[in-house]
């Protein structure tokens, strides 16, 4: 599991064929925009968050964000015991973006 910076994140994410970009806000933060091609799993919803993790394919590489940073860190390490290998953490996270977004 690896932080990355705005940039750090854009440019490995443009680069990984494998990856899988992840929103684990709110639905009410979601319905102000996201990331394209986003899939959205709220952390707030418990175990439904963590039975909707354990059905993804664990050998993809996941670019995780939220509003700050703080909770996709913790949807990164969730994922680590879960068994993914391969989860970034976007530093700063939504509020920082300055790529493409998408109102849902």
């Amino acid at each position: 599991m690896s932080d990355l910076s705005q940039k750090e994140w854009a440019l490995q994410l443009k680069s990984d064929s494998k990856s899988i970009i992840l929103d684990v806000r709110t639905d009410a933060e979601v319905e102000e925009g996201m990331i394209p091609d986003a899939i959205h799993l709220d952390i707030h919803q418990g175990q439904e968050f963590i039975s909707a993790l354990e059905k993804l394919d664990k050998t993809n590489h996941y670019y995780v964000y939220c509003r700050s940073g703080a909770r996709s860190g913790q949807a990164c390490s969730i994922m680590k015991q879960l068994g993914f290998t391969k989860a970034y953490n976007l530093l700063g996270g939504f509020n920082e973006w300055d790529g493409a977004t998408v109102i849902p």
